[in-house]
């Protein structure tokens, strides 16, 4: 890596070479950095304490069985849910910010986790499981898909004008969506047995707890399959920012690309929020978070799905330990940090009145 005039980074990695602003590689850098610390941290710190020389020997099974069975079994698929989740969140509120060019459009206020909530809550509801027992992670994350899948079809249809997808239609058919979806879920949990409806609750408020390596395949999966075509889509998603004539005129075909990933962002939000409910405000704030790291003009890709996940890993931290022995749900943190943060993005965009 060598330093380029006009404070650009050179990459290269084998035969390819890239020149990337030295405040976006310091963005990317720093947020790795963050989240690194915040999964060190979650593996040493609890009602049990592990010094992180054991927390090595364990993960190479060389610690007490103690030592082994509170960081390998319980805390490290916890961890490794937390970091993928959020990246799959940061990810998606990228793409549905590029998509709708919105800073306000994402996942859990447009309908899409309200719709992958009820699609997942129906599945747990109709097959008598725990959102969290191996014995529904199947059907979880298919409900889940179908109600996001669902959701976003019809916020798609009902929010274009011509041949264009307006994002301020875009944002406020998402809020009638997501308005209804969550009077479905009422009635959904008003009619469940109150077992099934507790623990239901939990999930929808976005909780950690209990997480195995069952959650970790599921969502490491799902991004193993979505990020590839997401990278491969990195120009039509970086032009998609601007209007769309801009984008044609440079050979992008805005109907399949916005369609693509929107696709992609609905996969992303559904599979997250079958492995650790719909966790508010993660990926509305991580990509506005990323861009004013990164300093450029639009949402980058990378830096948000790396602030998404810093932002979960912390976050189950802090909802773990602060107020220990008790265990917060993450969504409660997320949504404490985040809810003041959307009045102040609300605020900003109005005054600068890019609202629409």
């Amino acid at each position: 890596m060598t330093t380029l005039p006009g404070r650009r980074l050179g990459v290269r990695i084998g035969p390819v070479g890239a020149a990337v602003p030295l405040r976006l590689a310091v963005a990317v850098v720093g947020t790795m950095a963050v989240g690194l610390a915040g999964f060190l941290a979650s593996l040493t710190l609890g009602q049990f304490r592990v010094p992180l020389g054991d927390v090595v020997d364990a993960l190479l099974g060389r610690a007490s069985a103690d030592a082994v069975l509170v960081v390998v079994q319980l805390r490290l698929p916890r961890a490794v849910t937390a970091v993928l989740v959020g990246l799959a969140f940061g990810l998606a509120g990228a793409l549905m910010q590029a998509v709708a060019r919105n800073p306000l459009a994402s996942p859990d206020l447009l309908g899409i986790s309200a719709g992958a909530a009820a699609g997942g809550v129906t599945a747990i509801l109709a097959g008598g499981a725990t959102a969290a027992g191996a014995n529904s992670y199947g059907v979880v994350p298919a409900g889940a898909l179908a109600g996001a899948l669902a959701a976003a079809l019809v916020i798609y249809r009902m929010a274009h004008r011509g041949r264009e997808v307006s994002g301020y239609r875009l944002v406020l058919v998402g809020l009638g969506v997501q308005g209804a979806l969550v009077a479905l879920l009422r009635w959904l949990l008003a009619r469940a047995d109150i077992d099934q409806a507790s623990r239901a609750m939990v999930w929808l408020t976005g909780s950690l707890n209990g997480r195995g390596f069952e959650h970790v395949w599921w969502v490491g999966v799902a991004l193993a399959v979505l990020t590839p075509p997401v990278l491969a889509l990195a120009r039509p998603y970086a032009l998609l920012q601007y209007d769309d004539d801009t984008a044609r005129a440079l050979g992008v075909p805005v109907g399949r690309s916005r369609g693509a990933l929107l696709l992609a962002a609905v996969g992303l939000t559904a599979v997250a929020a079958a492995s650790a409910g719909p966790i508010g405000f993660v990926a509305l704030a991580a990509p506005q978070i990323a861009r004013r790291l990164a300093g450029t003009a639009g949402v980058p890709l990378v830096t948000s799905g790396l602030v998404g996940a810093a932002l979960v890993v912390t976050g189950d931290l802090v909802a773990r330990t602060a107020f220990a022995p008790i265990e917060l749900p993450v969504g409660v943190v997320t949504g404490a940090v985040g809810a003041p943060y959307l009045l102040w993005l609300l605020a900003r965009t109005n005054r600068a009145g890019t609202g629409g």
